[in-house]
C-alpha cells in the first residue's frame, strides 16, 4: 500500500467516506435501503458511485483508526487500485488506520492470494514542513509494529535466539546504531545463572542483546533511557510443562523483546535527543536432561539467590539477569521500561486487550497509561502491596520464583522483578505486561489475528514527551 499526500481531490477508483457520529450526509435513501447505520465497523461498497461508506460513531484517535481499518479490508477484496480520503484532522490517525489495518501475515500459505497493489491518495489542508514529518514519522512507527508482527507470527523453527540476535544486527545497521551481541559463554563468566539456566536445555543458545542509540551530530541527550524485553522465542513450560493446548501460540512469548527491536529500529528516524538502550534476553525454554528443574536453587548477576518452584515462570528469571546486566553496563539512567508478555494472571485481571503497568513511582506509571491512552494502546496500573511481597518467600534461598498464592500472579511477577532493580533506580523503572494484547487468536479492531506489535507505540509515545 502506498501512502500519498495531496492538497487537492484526486479523481480515483473509489473515495471513502467516513460517517462521523452516525451522520449521513449523501445518498441517505441508497445507504437506508442497504440498512447502513454509521455503526462502527460497519461499511458499504456503491461501486456505481465509486464510494465507500464506513461507520465511525465518535471523533476520537482509535475510532478513526478502526473506521479506516475497516475500510482498508473492503478495499483489499476489490481489485480497485487507488482511493481518496480527506482528512481534516488527527492524520496520524488515518495513517495508522491504512498501515495496521492493511496487514497480513500469509508467509507461510502455499498458494498466495494475488496482491494488488494500492494507491491512497489522502487529502490535507497544506502540506508544510510539520505535516511532512508527521506523516513521515507515523508510517515509520507503522512499518517498525508490523515488522515486530512478523518476528512475533514466524513459527518458532524460523526464530530462534540466534535468527532474533541477526535481527538485531541488521535493525543496527539500517540504523547507524551501536549493536553488541554477547553469548552464554558471556552469561557463564557474568554469573547470569538465571538466564543461563532458562536456556540450558535448548540447542539453540541463548543471545543477549545490547542495541545502543545516541542523538546524532553535537546533540546533547537530555535523558537516557532503558528498554529491555523478554525474548522467549519459544516457551514449553520447561519441565513444568504446559498442556498441549496452552503450549500453542507459545511462539508469542518473544513479543517484549521484539517489540524492543520494533522500538529500537524507529528511534533514529525521530530525532530525539535521548540517548535510548535496547536490551533483550533471547531464549528458548525447553525439556530434556539438561534441563533446570523445580527445587533447583538459580543465582542471579546480582548474587540473589532464586528458588525454582515453576520452570515456567522462567520469563522473569530471564528479566532478572538483564535488569542486572542493565543497571551494571549503563550509567546514569533515566528511565527503565520493561515489556514481557509475562503472566496469563495479567489477562485474567485486565483482559486480553490490555497491559497491565506496575512498579514503586506512581507518578511515572501514570505518564505510561497516558502515553499507551494516546498511542491506541490500552494499559492500566496494578499497584504493588506488602502483602503480596510476603508470598514470594523462600525458605532456602532469598526469594521464590512463584508466589505461594495463586491470585495478584500479575502483580506478584512484577514484585520478584523488583528485587532485581537497584534502589536508586526503584523510582525509575516500569514493569509491562504485554501478556493480553501482544498476541490475540482472533482479529480484534485494526489489529489483526495473532501478533499485534503491543508495546511499541506506547514506548514512542512515552519518549516524545520526555
Amino acid at each position: 500500500m502506498n501512502l500519498n499526500l495531496t492538497i487537492k481531490k484526486i479523481d480515483t477508483d473509489v473515495e471513502i467516506v467516513l460517517i462521523k457520529k452516525k451522520k449521513i450526509k449523501e445518498n441517505k435513501e441508497v445507504l437506508k435501503n442497504l440498512n447502513f447505520k454509521g455503526n462502527d465497523e460497519e461499511c458499504v461498497l456503491l461501486p456505481g458511485l465509486k464510494k465507500l461508506y464506513v461507520g465511525c460513531e465518535n471523533s476520537d484517535h482509535d475510532s478513526i483508526r478502526i473506521a479506516v481499518a475497516t475500510a482498508v479490508k473492503k478495499l483489499n477484496t476489490t481489485q480497485f487500485k487507488s482511493a481518496y480520503i480527506k482528512v481534516k484532522s488527527n492524520l496520524n490517525a488515518y495513517i495508522d488506520g491504512f498501515e495496521l489495518g492493511n496487514y497480513t501475515f500469509t508467509k507461510y500459505k502455499s498458494k498466495q492470494d494475488e496482491i494488488i497493489e494500492k494507491n491512497i491518495y489522502m487529502e490535507v489542508e497544506k502540506i508544510d514542513t510539520n505535516i511532512q514529518k508527521e506523516f513521515e514519522e507515523s508510517v515509520s512507527i507503522c512499518n517498525s509494529v508490523n515488522m515486530v508482527r512478523d518476528f512475533v507470527n514466524t513459527p518458532p523453527e524460523d526464530f530462534y535466539p540466534a535468527i532474533m540476535a541477526n535481527h538485531a544486527v541488521n535493525i543496527a545497521k539500517e540504523n547507524n546504531l551501536e549493536c553488541k551481541i554477547l553469548d552464554e559463554d558471556y552469561l557463564i563468566e557474568n554469573n547470569m545463572g538465571s538466564m543461563l539456566a532458562v536456556g540450558r536445555a535448548s540447542r539453540h543458545r541463548s543471545k543477549l542483546i545490547h542495541l545502543t542509540y545516541k542523538p546524532s551530530g553535537k546533540v546533547k541527550a537530555t535523558a537516557k533511557i532503558v528498554l529491555i524485553g523478554k525474548g522467549l522465542t519459544y516457551d514449553s513450560g520447561g519441565l513444568s510443562l504446559k498442556p498441549a493446548d496452552f503450549m500453542v501460540s507459545m511462539k508469542s512469548d518473544k513479543s517484549g523483546g521484539c517489540a524492543v527491536l520494533g522500538i529500537m529500529n524507529t528511534i533514529s528516524s525521530l530525532n530525539l535527543p535521548i540517548e535510548v538502550h535496547g536490551i533483550v534476553g533471547a531464549v528458548e525454554n525447553m525439556i530434556g536432561g539438561d534441563a533446570y528443574k523445580p527445587d533447583d536453587v538459580l543465582t542471579a548477576r546480582n548474587g540473589k539467590t532464586i528458588e525454582v518452584k515453576n520452570t515456567d515462570a522462567e520469563g522473569r528469571l530471564v528479566l532478572a539477569d538483564c535488569l542486572c546486566y542493565a543497571q551494571d553496563e549503563i550509567d546514569n539512567i533515566d528511565y527503565m521500561l520493561d515489556f514481557a508478555t509475562l503472566t496469563g494472571a495479567c489477562v485474567v485481571g485486565v483482559g486480553q486487550y490490555t497491559s497491565g503497568i506496575m512498579g514503586n513511582n506512581h507518578s511515572l506509571m501514570s505518564k505510561i497509561v497516558k502515553s499507551a491512552s494516546k498511542s491506541g494502546e490500552l494499559a492500566t496500573t496494578l499497584p504493588f502491596n506488602r502483602y503480596l511481597k510476603k508470598t514470594l518467600k523462600s525458605e532456602i534461598a532469598d526469594i521464590s520464583n512463584i508466589a505461594s498464592t495463586r491470585y495478584g500472579g500479575a502483580i506478584t511477577a512484577g514484585m520478584f522483578l523488583d528485587n532485581f532493580v537497584k534502589d536508586k533506580n526503584k523510582d525509575k523503572w516500569v514493569h509491562i505486561d504485554i501478556a493480553g494484547p501482544a498476541f490475540v487468536e482472533s482479529a480484534w479492531g485494526y489489529n489483526p489475528h495473532g501478533a499485534s506489535g503491543a508495546g511499541v507505540r506506547l514506548a514512542i509515545e512515552f519518549m516524545k514527551n520526555i
